[in-house]
This record gives C-alpha cells, structure tokens and sequence, in this order.
C-alpha cells in the first residue's frame, strides 16, 4: 500500500511540471490538428519531399489520406514521445535518486513507513503524471478535432493508438524508476534513465530513415509501439504494447526491490 500524506506531497511537486508539459503540448497539438487542411498539408508535404530523411527521421509522413492519420505522422513520431519521456527522466529522478543525493530520504525511512510503502507511493506518483499526460492529451485531441473538423476523428482507433502511446510511456518510465531506485547519485541516476531512453529514440530514428539504417529498428523498444498497426488493429501491432506494459510492470517490480535493499546510511 502507498501513503498518501507522501503520495500528495509529491503530486504537489509534480503540478508545476505537468503545467509546463501541459501547456507544450497544447500549443503543439492544437497547431497541428489545425494544419488539417489542402493548403497546409500541401505546405506539409513539400517538406517531406524536400527533406525525406529529417521528416523520415522523426516519423512525418506525406499524403495522409484521413485526420488520424495526419495526427500519426506530425504527433506520433516525436511530440507524444518526446515530452511525456522528459517529463518522466526529471520526475523519476527527483522522486527517489535526488532524495538519497541529498541526505533527505533518510528522514523518510527514519518514520514509521515501511521501505515497500516509499517505494511504492513513488511510483504512484510517477505513473500518476505519466497517466495525466497522456489523459490531458488524448481529451485535448478529442477537442480539437471536434471544433476544428466534427465527425473527421475516428475515435476508438483514437483510443487504442493512445493506449498503447500509454503502455510506451509506462515503459520509459520503469526505467526512469529503476536507475532512480538502483543509483544514490543523480548523475548515475539520470546517465541511465535519461540516456537509456534518448539511445532508443536515436536508434528509432536512424531505423525511420529506411535503408542500411533501418536494421537499428531491431535495438530500439520504440519499435514495439507500432501506430499505424495499431490503428489497423495489426496483431503484431497489439502484441509489441503488451510486452511494453508487461516489461513496465518487470521493471517497476524490480525498482522496488532494489530500493528495499538499498544501503541509504553512506
């Protein structure tokens, strides 16, 4: 079980980041969804064909034929990935790594709180934001399709493409969660669970650009969250969020583990 006199102590620190996420995020998404229409989707597309591999790099593609698909190419490739994994690299730190850093987990095992219960309230409070993000994400998506082109959106495919941007994210985190649990030192903490998750992308990244690179796919856990397989409800597609969402549950299990036995008395 978690406490939750810690659990909202450390939503309240996670507020102001959510906010400046937030407000990120709005501004991208609803630039983009606006762009849905002949002239800036023309505009659009000449940079696809003007740069392929940059725009290939961060998964744009020209000549969506319908408004999700649009979303996919210009929100899926590199805003719904980037922000939601920063925002967990700094939360995941500061919630156990940052607290041991600085001498001031020890005042929290030093009360009647079990170790398990610290551990656990933690991830809450991580897992809680990632989920916020991702919510605040999809109903302004839903929003803005409605204002801007009603009954455009096909919405349950919506639903499922985010579930799985849900599960992708979860992943990052557990990470983020068990450099932060594994290493008393923030540097050690974040050269993991920041630099961990910034190779994946970059290696996704080659593998968008096709050709010899393309093989850099086979290293990268991006590569399980699929968004156009998912949209076309793809088995593949479905089977690669599973293993995301079963590999967040491993690695968050293990973060706890490892708090548990971790010397915070040096």
């Amino acid at each position: 079980m978690m406490n939750l006199t810690l659990y909202r102590r450390e939503m309240r620190g996670s507020i102001r980041l959510l906010l400046i996420f937030g407000a990120v995020m709005t501004l991208y998404i609803s630039m983009i969804i606006s762009m849905y229409d002949p002239e800036m989707m023309k505009t659009l597309d000449n940079f696809a064909e003007v740069m392929p591999d940059l725009m290939a790099s961060v998964g744009m593609k020209a000549h969506a034929s319908n408004l999700l698909g649009f979303m996919v190419s210009y929100l899926y490739g590199f805003i719904l990935l980037i922000f939601p994994m920063v925002f967990s690299i700094l939360r995941g730190n500061a919630l156990v790594a940052k607290y041991v850093d600085k001498g001031s987990m020890l005042s929290l095992v030093a009360a009647p709180v079990k170790r398990r219960t610290i551990a656990l309230t933690q991830m809450s409070v991580l897992i809680s934001g990632i989920v916020l993000l991702i919510l605040y994400s999809t109903i302004l998506e839903l929003a803005c399709a409605a204002k801007g082109f009603p009954g455009e959106l096909d919405i349950p495919k919506l639903l499922v493409l985010n579930g799985g941007l849900l599960c992708l994210h979860l992943f990052i985190g557990s990470i983020c969660f068990l450099a932060s649990c594994l290493f008393s030192d923030t540097k050690y903490s974040l050269a993991f669970g920041a630099g961990g998750p910034a190779l994946m992308y970059v290696l996704q990244m080659l593998a968008n650009v096709g050709g010899t690179a393309e093989k850099a796919k086979y290293f990268t856990f991006f590569t399980l969250f699929n968004a156009d397989g998912l949209i076309a409800g793809k088995s593949s597609a479905v089977l690669g969020v599973v293993i995301l969402l079963a590999g967040a549950v491993l690695l968050y299990t293990l973060g706890i583990l490892a708090f548990n036995k971790k010397d915070l008395y040096l």
